[in-house]
């Protein structure tokens, strides 16, 4: 089904904020890439990457999932699913769920499918475009979307198609990253500029939000979204093994520093010597580093 019918079929917002309107004109335009991280997001650091985060968050946020009360044998989506990490947790979580895996990219759909045994009858994978989902609207009872929001441009484009497919009352699991939530400790570099000076403006010159974790509950709210939350999963040194920790940065060190370092202007060697200087941070003690990871809930109206 294409983005006209599902707009048509799922009121947006009458009054756009400042965010929407930006996203939806800013840059190029509306014929821009839509997915201008494809590379990165298919290399084998971001397999790797989506490994260590789901050991980071999964402990602390399987537990937002009680908030959605879901009875029976629920219809859950998981938009922008990768590798299957979170889609085979959920199948556990909910042993009579009949899941859906949504990717753009074919190579993550084939690992998901590969660690798929025993699951194949309730957990299906397809290829898709999150912008125009092949499906029915009010199909599922819950849409998990998790580290997509970050990267695609019109961002507020896939709450549109969101909303189409879930059911009235159903709910919105919303894991939106914000990149101005990391926190390390100072050591060659200084981390927390890295973070502002180099990543965000990388993320903005594609078209990204690299704080959308902050935008995106007024964008829900502007949906007509009821019961609109926000939690935190909270991966730091004291709760998440350092090695993991590392391995989240090591993963993003090894997928992003020549594209970084082209963007900002900077030589590689530059980029990953700060990302080398905050893995050595973390997984050293006792120093101390979090990430505030925003995860938010919505029930659709």
């Amino acid at each position: 089904m294409g983005l006209n019918s599902a707009i048509s079929s799922w009121p947006r917002a009458r009054h756009h904020d400042a965010y929407d309107r930006r996203a939806a004109t800013s840059g190029p335009g509306m014929n821009r890439d839509l997915n201008p991280q494809a590379e990165q997001m298919g290399d084998e650091s971001m397999a790797r990457n989506l490994a260590f985060q789901a050991q980071a968050i999964w402990p602390q946020e399987q537990a937002l999932f009680d908030r959605y009360a879901l009875d029976g044998a629920p219809r859950i989506l998981d938009l922008g699913c990768g590798t299957g990490e979170i889609t085979r947790r959920l199948a556990r979580r909910y042993p009579r769920a009949a899941l859906t895996g949504v990717d753009i990219l074919a190579g993550n759909l084939a690992l998901a499918r590969a660690a798929n045994a025993g699951l194949e009858a309730r957990v299906h994978y397809e290829t898709g475009d999150a912008f125009a989902l092949a499906h029915a609207d009010a199909s599922f009872d819950l849409v998990v979307c998790r580290h997509l929001s970050q990267a695609v441009p019109e961002f507020p484009r896939v709450l549109d198609e969101i909303g189409r497919v879930l059911r009235p009352g159903g709910w919105l699991h919303l894991l939106s990253e914000d990149y101005a939530m990391l926190r390390m400790p100072r050591g060659a570099h200084d981390p927390d500029r890295f973070w502002v000076d180099v990543v965000l403006p990388y993320l903005e010159s594609i078209g990204c939000d690299g704080r959308i974790g902050r935008h995106s509950p007024p964008l829900l709210a502007a949906r007509g979204y009821r019961d609109v939350a926000v939690d935190y999963v909270i991966v730091d040194t004291e709760r998440v093994p350092r090695a993991i920790f590392g391995g989240i940065l090591r993963a993003w060190r090894d997928g992003y520093v020549d594209v970084l370092a082209a963007a900002g202007g900077r030589a590689a060697a530059e980029v990953r010597a700060d990302f080398d200087s905050m893995i050595t941070a973390v997984e050293t003690p006792p120093n101390y580093a979090v990430w505030h990871v925003p995860v938010i809930s919505a029930r659709r109206a």
